[in-house]
């Protein structure tokens, strides 16, 4: 497990934050379950300060907890307040019943216990991103986990379904919203009859492509009253992919396997203030938001 400095308050609004700082608890734990694998990535990064600027603005003490999944089997135990689980590389299926996904289930399983429990309060609220998704997905039995036929790679639109223009999370966003995607996995075919008997809902897909024979994938689901999960990257940052996809040798990978049409657009689009950072700005923000009403309720 690797522990960060706790993230001290700057300024208060006078919101739902406020009434927590008049309490007796001052401290925000937040756990990150890390499965890139040791890989270099932004994602971590962009978790990092999504964390500690959400803290700064509404004047709270936080403390965050990495732990690495995948090579140290580390997982949080159920003392944290909020739970994020990060992208990763690799196939989503090919770790099946490897020693970190035990791990990794038995971690999930813990959390729905105490969710599900009379004495499990306040309950826990968890985010699973990308290839943490697609584990849940395969988890629950919500959908079929497959490789995808090429691989996505670039700034693409995201559709809001009914339950999506619904989802608090998805507050202030706009449909379609936009958000990075690279992946070479999908979720395809939702269970609805699955999704209906869990309470679950399902949010949103990817954009409608009429010219080819390929169903569209399942881009958020609402699993339960507290676990959410999106097939996209809400933590990109625009300033931070840009400078990455600026890098020389980033932006030759992605000519060479891409294209420069597909480089260019990647870095135009990540200078719309309306497409990544408007993602960026809420759906994460919106998800720590209603953990603290937990918190606060509590």
């Amino acid at each position: 497990m690797k522990k960060t400095d706790p993230y001290r308050p700057q300024s208060t609004n006078f919101s739902i934050f406020s009434r927590f700082m008049m309490t007796e608890r001052k401290n925000i734990r937040v756990a990150i379950l890390d499965l890139y694998e040791g890989q270099a990535n932004q994602g971590m990064r962009c978790l990092r300060e999504i964390l500690a600027q959400w803290a700064g603005n509404n004047g709270l003490f936080l403390t965050c907890d990495e732990f690495d999944v995948r090579l140290a089997l580390s997982v949080p135990d159920t003392s944290y307040d909020i739970y994020i689980s990060s992208g990763g590389p690799g196939s989503p299926l090919e770790s099946e019943d490897t020693p970190w996904e035990n791990t990794y289930f038995n971690w999930l399983e813990s959390i729905e216990e105490w969710n599900n429990s009379a004495e499990g309060y306040p309950k826990k609220h968890v985010f699973f991103i990308c290839h943490s998704f697609q584990l849940a997905c395969r988890y629950y039995g919500v959908g079929t986990v497959c490789k995808r036929k090429s691989t996505a790679f670039g700034v693409f639109p995201i559709h809001m379904l009914p339950e999506g223009k619904r989802e608090a999370v998805f507050d202030g966003l706009r449909d379609p919203f936009y958000s990075v995607d690279s992946r070479d996995y999908q979720v395809i075919e939702p269970d609805h009859s699955r999704l209906k008997e869990m309470g679950g809902k399902l949010l949103a897909i990817e954009k409608n492509r009429p010219h080819v024979p390929y169903e569209r994938a399942v881009m958020a689901i609402r699993f339960n009253d507290y676990f959410l999960g999106t097939q996209f990257h809400p933590e990109a940052d625009a300033t931070g992919m840009s400078m990455y996809l600026q890098r020389e040798d980033k932006k030759q990978t992605v000519i060479e396997n891409h294209g420069e049409a597909k480089w260019q657009s990647m870095v135009e689009q990540l200078q719309d203030p309306e497409k990544i950072m408007w993602t960026y700005q809420h759906v994460l923000p919106n998800f720590l938001n209603l953990a603290m009403e937990e918190l606060i309720e509590a």
